[in-house]
């Protein structure tokens, strides 16, 4: 069975909304489940497939704005949308600042949720996909030996075979065997793209030079 381009998971108290909502986005192709409360969804298991919260701000239990921040102390990045029939310039700054993208006020039209919900799904599919290119890199970087994980960290910063191998004390053939492993383990073309990738781990916190 082909899988669907995404989920919408929708989280509003009224019933109505949710049925009419649901309607609207399995009208285009697009999976849907519905919950009545933030802890209703937050028991409820999902499909691990590219995804976006339409929230009501307003909730029994938990309001949208709460359900947010505990998803941003969760680490879980899911693009949220919300929706209210009291929207106020203080909440919707509030929402916008911890990471919505949109905040859109009832009635709703459905053009608007569907552009809105697109581009929050198009978001969670690029940022699934760079997560798997920072795992994949990391896994690599980690399948290194502590002798190259040395030289990988003198490489990137422009040092010579000969400058290594002085800075390690080493023989000049030893840094060669040891590059050509790492550009290998690393899948680099050139020193450049090992250089991107020093960065890209820089970037993730994963120090160079850390053995196994």
């Amino acid at each position: 069975m082909k899988q669907p381009p995404g989920i919408v998971l929708i989280i509003d108290d009224d019933q109505s909304i949710r049925t009419s909502l649901q309607r609207l986005f399995n009208s285009v192709g697009l999976a849907t489940k519905a919950f009545a409360s933030a802890e209703e969804f937050s028991s409820a298991a999902v499909p691990d497939i590219p995804g976006c919260l339409i929230v009501d701000v307003r909730l029994p239990g938990p309001s949208g704005l709460e359900l947010q921040d505990q998803l941003v102390r969760a680490g879980i990045a899911i693009p949220i949308i919300f929706i209210s029939g009291y929207g106020d310039v203080r909440t919707t700054v509030r929402a916008m600042k911890s990471g919505a993208i949109e905040f859109l006020t009832k009635p709703l039209h459905d053009q608007e949720l569907l552009d809105a919900a697109h581009s929050a799904l198009q978001r969670d599919k690029a940022r699934r996909e760079e997560d798997g290119v920072l795992s994949q890199l990391r896994a690599k970087f980690n399948s290194l030996t502590k002798r190259e994980h040395e030289v990988m960290a003198l490489v990137v910063t422009g040092r010579l075979n000969k400058q290594i191998a002085a800075d390690l004390k080493i023989t000049e053939m030893t840094v060669k065997l040891h590059r050509g492993q790492v550009m290998r383990k690393m899948s680099a073309k050139s020193v450049a793209d090992l250089v991107r990738m020093s960065e890209r781990l820089h970037s993730m916190k994963v120090g160079l030079g850390r053995g196994q």
